[in-house]
């Protein structure tokens, strides 16, 4: 078992979907030619490292975004180049299921026997994530892709790390 990771999602929890509270700042992002307008919050990547290091985790990115987040998103908010779940195209409800489940499956393999935290909008990931066979040990914080990501949700999930780690 290696040590924990803290899984990152973009959309929805570092990019939330309603105008946020001051302090984020409006980018123009072209991964792959096409424009996304984002939300950011320079304070999250500060956060986020603290989080790492004060655990023991690992941070990476479990986000569409793959490793167009290193270039994009990492930048704007104060994180360097993580490693990232490679999650493929959602195929649809036909071949997939459910985006959760879709994700939950990548994750859930990516992760192996590693204890993770996964900050992570879809509202059945934790459903999906716990129906995955042989799912290391983890916690699913569920952020409300509204108002994205908090320093409730950071607590949590530092609390859980700690707790692992006795």
């Amino acid at each position: 078992m290696g040590s924990p990771v803290v899984l990152l999602d973009v959309d929805g929890v570092l990019n939330p979907f309603e105008r946020p509270h001051r302090g984020f700042r409006r980018h123009r992002c072209s991964p792959n030619g096409i424009t996304y307008r984002l939300w950011l919050y320079p304070g999250h990547g500060p956060t986020l490292l603290d989080l790492a290091e004060s655990t023991g985790a690992e941070l990476a990115w479990a986000s569409y975004w793959g490793d167009n987040a290193n270039d994009w998103i990492a930048p704007r908010i104060g994180l360097p180049e993580l490693p990232f779940v490679p999650i493929p195209q959602f195929p649809g409800a036909a071949d997939g299921g459910t985006l959760g489940a879709w994700k939950a499956r990548h994750v859930a393999a990516w992760a192996k026997d590693r204890p993770f935290v996964w900050f992570e909008d879809e509202p059945d990931a934790t459903e999906c994530i716990a129906g995955e066979p042989d799912v290391a040990d983890h916690l699913l914080v569920e952020v409300d892709p509204l108002t994205g990501l908090t320093d409730d949700h950071i607590e949590i999930a530092a609390a859980w790390l700690r707790a692992r780690s006795g």
